[in-house]
């Protein structure tokens, strides 16, 4: 259709140009010496028309024919570029596929093709960490050293993962430390980094920067937080007054961690502190109720027994079904051997739920109060209660011996 409008629109012009024409009488008078020229004014206009385009066409050619090395030279450059990019995507194509091999030669070759020479680095760097060949690794790496300052946020990211997974947390730490701003990525290569070095004292505080960017969830990060404050509560297992000076910077929420408490106490029942475990788990306790913490309260209760009993018994005014609770009181009672006691608290507990832990509570009260046949009794179905949830944790599967 649009061609068809163009030789409509070019038949309409000459024929008003060839209409104009011919209404047109002058004429131009060209005198030359010893000669005089005279043409129609309709043909020296279409003579100067030619003229004025055939100049112009002499001169884009003219123009054109210098201008051409430049144009070839651009156009290799360009095509150039093209194929170093397209080498680069290939070469992140068969990085993220796992052909190592091929990436890191992708990545080579597109450098040499002109490619920006960090990223190329980066990807061959991590293709040979993936194919365990550290000298090319390495190699790749001084290569990336030798970069602008532009690029020391790649180089020290890159490295640091590298050394990190080398089991080498004190050269990533000191190749992060070159970063003038840590972003998101290098807080968790420090974090790694730190839980690698058991600087568990520096985790807390990575953590909640990496909880406030998103990287952790709420319940992921105090899980974290958790693991390095039961590892620094472990590392002071022989010094009770560094353990008590560290329990003072745990965070009052962590110290009601049902874990962390049962860790806390259990580290300062070992080393004497029969009181502080005692604070410790009702703390916790009074904050959340957790069954295995109560059944912790019970055990070693040291020389604060008969407290700990008046505590228990004080809980179990209002949680009257609770055979946790039940059996605690009847592990303290027997150790102050109050065995008429004793032995109801663990009889109810054993009512509400019959576990192996109570019969086998039981079956030493009887063995201690010279009742052999009781004592054998609950030894048998503590030992059938022990065997039947060995059963249901393996699935029922034996292993064989041969």
């Amino acid at each position: 259709m649009r061609w068809l409008l163009w030789i409509i629109g070019l038949a309409a012009a000459a024929t008003a140009l060839t209409l104009l024409g011919g209404l047109n009488e002058g004429y131009v008078l060209v005198a030359l010496p010893g000669q005089r020229i005279e043409l129609s004014l309709n043909l020296a206009v279409i003579l100067l028309l030619l003229g004025f385009i055939s100049a112009y066409a002499l001169l884009r050619l003219l123009f054109t024919a210098i201008d051409l090395p430049a144009r070839v030279a651009a156009l290799r450059a360009r095509r150039k570029a093209e194929g170093a990019q397209h080498a680069l995507l290939e070469a992140l194509r068969d990085f993220f596929a796992g052909r190592f091999a091929r990436a890191e030669k992708g990545a080579v070759r597109a450098v040499e093709l002109g490619a920006a020479p960090d990223v190329g680095a980066v990807i061959a760097a991590h293709a040979a960490h993936g194919l365990r060949d550290r000298p090319r690794r390495d190699a790749h790496l001084e290569r990336l050293e030798q970069g602008d300052a532009a690029q020391a946020p790649i180089r020290a990211v890159a490295r640091a993962r590298m050394l990190i997974d080398d089991q080498r947390p004190e050269e990533a730490l000191a190749a992060l430390a070159m970063l003038p701003v840590k972003h998101t990525a290098a807080l968790r290569l420090e974090l790694r980094a730190r839980q690698r070095l058991k600087q568990w004292e520096l985790a807390p505080a990575l953590i909640d920067q990496l909880e406030k960017r998103g990287v952790f969830s709420a319940d992921q990060a105090d899980a974290e937080r958790r693991h390095a404050w039961l590892q620094m509560i472990r590392r002071q297992a022989g010094d009770s007054a560094a353990l008590a000076a560290l329990w003072k910077r745990v965070p009052e929420r962590h110290r009601r961690d049902a874990i962390i408490a049962a860790a806390a106490a259990t580290v300062f029942q070992a080393l004497g502190e029969s009181a502080q475990a005692r604070g410790i788990i009702e703390a916790a306790l009074d904050a959340e109720w957790d069954a295995a913490l109560v059944q912790l309260y019970g055990e070693q209760p040291g020389d604060d027994a008969l407290r700990r009993i008046e505590q228990a018994e004080r809980w179990l005014k209002t949680r009257r079904e609770d055979a946790a609770l039940l059996l605690t009181l009847g592990r303290l009672c027997a150790h102050q051997q109050l065995w008429g006691k004793a032995q109801s608290y663990l009889e109810a507990s054993i009512a509400i739920e019959a576990t192996y832990t109570a019969h086998l509570e039981l079956a030493r009260l009887h063995e201690g109060l010279e009742r052999g046949d009781e004592a054998r009794r609950h030894y048998r179905e503590s030992l059938e209660l022990a065997a039947a949830q060995l059963q249901r944790a393996s699935g029922g599967r034996r292993r064989r011996t041969v």
